[in-house]
């Protein structure tokens, strides 16, 4: 997880600090330091005017633009007259896109990821007809919002459906008094979603429904109950005492009801079914794992054409940006807790999973410059939003702010910055206990 984490934020700080380069250099502005990593520098590079560096610190970079009042707080020289090549001699227009840049290039990082992704994957989905065919299996967090077990979603929202992602968007939990229509037993019921219903699907990512699927038989415990009887792996029950069953719940609850006695069962093995006895314990089991048996699904595909590609990847980059906007509405109104929803460094990194996947990979990491783009925008000083709200209040007004003035809110800036970070390190260390 840490070298994926490393990696993708490697990539995607020294893409966001190029986009400022160039656009300085576009306009004849020096750039003295250019760094992937805060120091203490490990390693640099001198060509030409600026040093190439990488800081042992991996979490940020920077670049060092001359007569530029950033993160380093260096204004000895500001007290003389501008030089030509300064940032502070140059146009506000000119200093806006330097400071846009960064943010330009994380959007188009961003957005290339999604469509290359798109257009070499595609796309498989369960559709709303193959969900329907079992329907769901509810778990703690689905029965506290209304679900139950057998429950066939009809439509969201009072909209249909294609596929079974569809249910558990960001759109619909990060809605507003939105509602799931289910078929129960040949009755339409209403599932009303709450507002702060994101705030306990966001605690430890705890799954409310899931699609409800035939079982097989997974791991058989030695010793067991399950292996006297005979039990092996792949086997699926069919029936209990007579009664015929496909779903774990099914089994679950007639084990329950049978605890401490002797059951006779059907199992179906290499497409014979077969007649198995076993003792259950006074817990209701018999001593094996069960299995999902996604066999019992059927996944649709779908490829997309480049110019499909580019449209549908566009879309799903830039929707981060606007839930990630609708996620704030939700902390600011109160229905979600920064504490469930922000994350430092631990708990990126385990977005990444544990294992090294190329595609999971780009997903996470073409997700993050989108991130990364909207949290620099955000008017915070010290952040390139800052620059970018005092630059444009420069250019509709006609009034610079002060150097003295700019220097300030810079430190306020960091001071806020140092603080939300320390937070969110401190919540992802919380998080884990």
């Amino acid at each position: 997880m840490a070298a994926q984490l490393l990696l993708g934020l490697s990539i995607l700080v020294g893409l966001h600090e190029l986009g400022h380069l160039v656009a300085a250099k576009m306009f004849g502005m020096r750039v003295e330091k250019y760094s992937i990593g805060f120091p203490p520098k490990i390693w640099g590079k001198q060509f030409g005017e600026t040093e190439y560096s990488i800081g042992m610190i991996p979490l940020g970079g920077f670049v060092k633009i001359s007569g530029m009042i950033d993160e380093s707080l260096d204004t000895k020289t500001l007290s003389s007259e501008p030089e030509p090549w300064e940032f502070r001699a140059k146009p506000a227009w000119q200093r806006l896109i330097v400071m846009l840049g960064g943010i330009i290039v994380n959007v188009i990082t961003g957005v290339v990821i999604f469509i290359l992704l798109v257009y070499s994957n595609g796309e498989s989905y369960l559709s709303k007809e193959e969900l329907n065919k079992h329907g769901i299996v509810a778990y703690d967090l689905g029965e506290q919002l209304g679900l139950q077990t057998g429950d066939r979603i009809v439509n969201v929202n009072g909209q249909d459906y294609e596929k079974y992602s569809d249910l558990r968007s960001p759109d619909v939990l990060l809605g507003t008094d939105g509602f799931y229509t289910v078929d129960r037993n040949g009755e339409r019921i209403t599932v009303p979603i709450p507002n702060n219903f994101i705030d306990k699907f966001a605690d430890k990512n705890v799954a409310f429904f899931e699609p409800r699927l035939p079982f097989k038989v997974g791991q058989v415990l030695e010793e067991s109950n399950a292996a006297k009887g005979g039990l092996q792996a792949g086997d699926r029950f069919v029936a209990v005492e007579g009664k015929s069953l496909s779903y774990f719940d099914q089994f679950k609850s007639a084990l329950d009801t049978l605890a401490g006695k002797t059951i006779q069962t059907q199992v179906e093995r290499d497409g014979q079914r077969l007649a198995l006895t076993f003792d259950v314990t006074d817990e209701g089991t018999i001593g094996f794992a069960p299995q999902r048996d996604e066999d019992r699904l059927a996944y649709s595909h779908r490829d997309f054409s480049f110019g499909e590609a580019t449209v549908n990847g566009t879309e799903q980059a830039f929707n981060v940006v606007f839930y990630n906007i609708k996620a704030f509405g939700k902390m600011f109104s109160g229905d979600v807790s920064p504490s469930k929803s922000l994350s430092g460094p631990i708990g990126i990194a385990q977005f990444f999973g544990g294992t090294w996947d190329w595609s999971n990979f780009w997903r996470i990491t073409g997700l993050l410059s989108m991130v990364l783009a909207f949290m620099n925008l955000l008017p915070i000083p010290a952040l390139d939003g800052g620059h970018v709200m005092f630059l444009t209040w420069e250019i509709v007004t006609g009034r610079k702010p002060s150097d003295k003035f700019l220097e300030n809110a810079q430190k306020v800036g960091m001071v806020l910055l140092l603080g939300l970070m320390s937070y969110a390190i401190f919540n992802d260390v919380y998080k884990l206990f």
